[in-house]
């Protein structure tokens, strides 16, 4: 199979590339509208129906008419003079509300994309009073917007309502302030639009120079970027059609990881094509370029395969997880990889056959054997002193691994906490207010025998929660129209999104309503403490399916690969040596340096499937070659040396690119501890893991490493 694709790809290299020009094209021009179509920022919604929270979503949903796609802004306004808000104020603000209610927000026109390809998020947003402080310093107003934060539309809609709003109100002789989720998104993204942008091309510049360094070869270092946006763009738009086809929901950060995951894969991909590609030319000068290519192709292309199906194995076993972002977030991955391969091993090939010699040009490096450099120095020195290399290795990579003592999850929503003026008006709403005014715990309640219910029958689970250590007030209870149905809004003095106030929806207030909801009655609580709260618990159970579950199918395929009992069980040790290493050193800066309540809950899991997966790309390439080499007369360490020195180059620039990519994920507010994680972690995992200890290990046990098959010497 991979030999009649890059067979074909290499004899009909243009037929490839305009195929997959006119597919790039095409699903790229679809992704923006059908990744509206498909992504989702409700938490709730993710969560299996069986917990709390998503029942009392449900119910939210059914019983009074909330809807699952609405996002809710805070809106501060208070005297500009600073003095207590009168009786005209009150009246002032809330008809300058209404004129902004009937007002309809024009979603502003994208400078990157053309206006058809965007759907349009124009609406007029739903604004009711919430609550006046009780010094009268300031009242709330609750703007309910439609869209996903995340949205680019939806976050300028906001911004328009919010410049509108602003303008409107200081015309009155009124300030504003505006907060909740979707306004600390849009602000943190804003002050961290030049950083991103700097950082992305910062990124780009250094793939691109440390092609040319490595190639000599302007072409060489410009087709991987042009042929892995290509395939990625394909990718991107074939992961939301599937998902569209599928009925499934992508969390909206899914997008962004899968474009990074496929820049570094994608060009580590085409690094490990290049590399083999030169080497191949500069032995064989007068073959033809074209079957130069189509033989690297088909030589690379089953390493490359095996690579990406342990990434594709690893993440589908996600397809087991109760969390629905981990189950989404699976399949998406899985078809981006896929593409990512199909790529790979078709227009990558094509791109080699059409360029041939002229790819390195203008470097000589074609017409002379490079001479003896560092990755040979390595080479030697692994081979050499094996024992010592693997120990120094170990004995760093465990003294990582002990920052995992006191490892503790965090499961708030990884907002950077930087002082943004929608944390500054949370801020000043917490000082007259309980935290959880503007994101209250909601406890939902619905007859079981259809029966009506009264306000004065849940008065005692009413009164049973102001009496809760933790909840700063209690809101009456109201009805929905049928009167079978009633929510009781309970404000609790921590922050929705704070431990604090997890602990307090999980423990007291649920045993509250335990305990005093009428018999009759059915009651659920929910509200974003509550979501988290279920979230912590759907996690801690995946974490002890998905990770045994991946192990064992990476171990499985490299069973296949490697055709051998003891060459798979090294490789996979050494790689759990290397997650439990990245996740400690991630353990011990965020958690016992920085003083975060502990590591972002995804991140254990995420890491796991990306430092195991592409961490084992690299594995299987040095790995694959010594196995090649061992087939040729000499000793095994011998073979061990050609191995590094050959792969040393590639390897090394593949976790340099990889890990430059993963590194761009840092100027994403909210993602900093997983940029880091995933670039140590692919850093240790090509320099330490796949360069050092590996080879140092395979040149200790020798040719015994392929037990109980020994590679075929040719006579």
């Amino acid at each position: 199979m991979i030999r009649a694709l890059t067979g074909y790809s290499t004899r009909r290299p243009w037929r490839v590339i305009a195929v997959w020009m006119l597919l790039g094209a095409a699903l790229i021009a679809l992704t923006p509208t059908l990744l509206a179509r498909v992504t989702q920022h409700q938490a709730a919604d993710f969560l299996p129906s069986g917990y709390d929270s998503a029942a009392a979503q449900r119910i939210a949903e059914e019983r009074f008419g909330v809807n699952p796609d609405a996002t809710t802004v805070t809106v501060l306004v208070a005297r500009a003079d600073g003095t207590a808000l009168g009786v005209a104020d009150q009246e002032r603000i809330g008809a300058e509300a209404a004129k902004l209610a009937r007002r309809q927000v024009i979603m502003p026109t994208e400078d990157d994309l053309p206006r058809f390809l965007v759907p349009d998020r124009s609406q007029t947003p739903r604004i009711v009073p919430a609550t006046t402080a009780p010094d009268r310093s300031f009242t709330l107003l609750s703007v309910q917007l439609t869209g996903n934060p995340s949205d680019k539309g939806v976050q300028g809609v906001y911004r328009a309502f919010r410049d509108s709003a602003r303008t409107q109100f200081a015309e009155a002789g009124m300030r504003t302030g505006f907060t909740g989720s979707l306004a600390e998104r849009v602000d943190t993204t804003d002050a961290h639009e030049v950083a991103a942008k700097v950082g992305s091309a910062l990124v780009m510049v250094f793939i691109i120079l440390l092609n040319v360094l490595v190639f000599r070869s302007v072409l060489a270092a410009l087709l991987p970027l042009l042929a892995v946006a290509l395939i990625g763009g394909a990718a991107a738009g074939a992961v939301a059609g599937a998902a569209l086809l599928a009925g499934h929901k992508l969390d909206a950060g899914t997008p962004d990881l899968i474009s990074v995951v496929l820049l570094g894969i994608g060009i580590d991909y085409l690094l490990f094509l290049l590399f083999r590609f030169r080497e191949h030319l500069r032995d064989h000068p007068e073959q033809p370029a074209r079957e130069a290519a189509g033989q690297v192709s088909a030589r690379v292309g089953t390493a490359i395969a095996s690579a990406a199906l342990t990434i594709v194995a690893a993440f589908a076993t996600l397809g087991a997880a109760t969390f629905g972002q981990f189950r989404s977030l699976g399949p998406a991955i899985a078809v981006a990889v896929l593409v990512m391969l199909l790529g790979s091993l078709t227009l990558m090939p094509a791109l080699l056959a059409v360029a041939g010699r002229k790819m390195f040009w203008p470097s000589a490096s074609l017409r002379r054997q490079p001479a003896e450099g560092r990755a040979a120095q390595l080479a030697s020195l692994v081979t050499r002193r094996p024992l010592m290399m693997a120990a120094a290795s170990v004995a760093l990579l465990g003294a990582l691994a002990a920052g995992l003592t006191g490892i503790r999850m965090d499961y708030g929503r990884g907002d950077s906490g930087d002082p943004t003026p929608a944390v500054a008006t949370s801020a000043e709403i917490a000082r007259a207010l309980p935290a959880g005014v503007s994101d209250p715990t909601s406890v939902y309640v619905t007859t079981e025998d259809g029966s009506v219910l009264t306000v004065e029958r849940l008065d005692g689970l009413g009164q049973a929660l102001a009496r809760v250590s933790g909840v700063g007030q209690v809101a009456p209870a109201v009805l929905n129209e049928d009167r079978q149905a009633a929510r009781i809004d309970v404000y609790l003095t921590a922050g929705s999104q704070s431990q604090q106030a997890r602990d307090l929806a999980a423990g007291p207030v649920r045993a509250a309503v335990a305990r005093n909801t009428p018999s009759g009655i059915t009651a659920h609580v929910g509200g974003t403490a509550a979501i988290f709260a279920d979230i912590s618990t759907a996690v801690d159970h995946d974490l002890k399916i998905v990770f045994p579950v991946a192990a064992a199918l990476i171990a499985l395929i490299l069973l296949l690969l490697l055709r051998s009992l003891l060459a798979p069980v090294v490789l996979m040790l050494s790689v759990g040596l290397g997650f439990a290493a990245t996740l400690g050193a991630a353990t011990l800066l965020f958690q016992h340096v920085a003083g975060n309540p502990g590591v972002n809950f995804t991140l254990p899991l995420v890491l796991f499937l990306f430092v195991v997966a592409l961490g084992t790309d690299y594995n299987i390439l040095i790995t694959d070659r010594i196995r090649e080499e061992t087939q040729r007369p000499g000793p095994a360490r011998a073979a061990v040396a050609r191995a590094v020195r050959h792969t040393a180059p590639a390897i090394a620039t593949a976790g340099l690119v990889l890990a430059g990519s993963f590194a761009t994920l840092a100027t994403s507010p909210g993602n900093e501890q997983v940029a880091f994680a995933m670039a140590l972690g692919i850093m240790l995992s090509a320099l330490v893991l796949s360069l050092v200890l590996v080879p140092a290990l395979a040149a200790l046990f020798g040719k015994a490493l392929w037990w109980p098959l020994r590679p075929r010497i040719p006579s």
